[in-house]
């Protein structure tokens, strides 16, 4: 086991700079630059830019250099001295945005993941072992009903839901009067309080889809050989389903863990947008629209680092669970 997580974090190292590299060049690849656009929206206001200022912020942030040297000085900055640049559009350092948008969408996804499991998996062993019955009818259903409802459709609802029968302060996480104090325990209830609407409207789809996995992962496994000769041995039902067949079908539920978070930023930009959460998703396509590159290439390093984390993890644990993982 040593053996296989030191030769996956190897595996990671080269990776990780293989994806800034990447995600630097991509971003640049549309025409012009942030200089380009923020010119192009002052003549479009009338105003008019002489040639030497636009010189001068050329220089001044580094866009009159080639596209290797600039990424050569943003990696060795961020390596040598945790220095993630300069946000155009924010006039700011991007350290000082990126954390707490990156803490809070790390919150929701971990808080997503839980309920998509404390959802999924008991619906899912129900399913498989009550095939064809009324609730497996049932759940099928809800999580075919969960897979068709588009999450911001959801979200309106549930904001709906929320402001009329609960008297809560809809979109956000947190109150008007939290959202400029400083941290504190009743900040922290607040928090809690406004969580369980994006974690529901999240969590939905991969709870849905989990449930369909787990149902014919276990049932695939119910048939086998190993299970009838458990049950003749005479041992009880529930320890025959859950020690055997359980552990062999977990196997997705906890591979899902190192694509969850990429899925959530991807996917929940909309509802991000409707419930004004602030997360990384939205923040990170503005950065993208604006051009603004180093915001834009700092978030999507750090997402990339918590997506190889997180399939590390994943790894290690599907390892564990698994033998025939690590001996092949």
């Amino acid at each position: 086991m040593a053996q296989f997580i030191i030769r996956r974090i190897l595996i990671m190292i080269p990776t990780v700079f293989v994806t800034s590299m990447v995600a630097f060049i991509i971003i640049q690849l549309p025409p012009g630059d942030y200089l380009t656009s923020y010119v192009a929206n002052l003549s479009a206001s009338g105003e008019q830019v002489e040639e030497h200022v636009i010189e001068a912020l050329n220089e001044r942030f580094g866009l009159d250099q080639p596209i290797y040297v600039q990424y050569l000085k943003w990696i060795s900055n961020i390596i040598t001295k945790g220095d993630f640049g300069q946000s155009f559009a924010w006039r700011t350092p991007v350290e000082n945005l990126i954390w707490g948008r990156l803490g809070l969408t790390v919150l929701i996804s971990v808080a997503t993941l839980i309920f998509t499991w404390i959802i999924a998996f008991p619906v899912g062993i129900y399913s498989a072992v009550n095939k064809y019955s009324l609730g497996d009818y049932i759940a099928t259903f809800f999580g075919f009903l969960g897979l068709a409802i588009p999450n911001f459709l959801l979200a309106l609802v549930l904001m709906y839901i929320a402001f009329k029968y609960f008297n809560q302060s809809v979109g956000g996480l947190f109150s008007p009067e939290y959202v400029e104090a400083p941290w504190s325990f009743e900040k922290v209830l607040d928090l809690m309080s406004h969580l369980w609407i994006p974690m529901i409207i999240l969590g939905t789809a991969g709870a849905a889809s989990l449930i369909r996995i787990m149902r014919a992962n276990l049932l695939d496994e119910l048939g086998k050989p190993y299970v009838r000769t458990a049950r003749a041995k005479g041992l009880p039902e529930w320890k025959v389903i859950l020690k055997y067949p359980v552990r062999v079908a977990l196997n997705p539920f906890v591979s899902t863990a190192g694509w969850l978070l990429p899925t959530l930023v991807s996917g929940s930009i909309i509802v991000a947008t409707v419930l004004s959460l602030p997360t990384t998703g939205p923040m990170l396509l503005s950065a993208l629209t604006t051009q603004d590159m180093y915001l834009a290439g700092a978030f999507i390093l750090l997402l990339s680092i918590l997506t190889m984390v997180g399939t590390l993890v994943s790894d290690i644990l599907l390892a564990a669970l698994d033998p025939r993982i690590r001996f092949d």
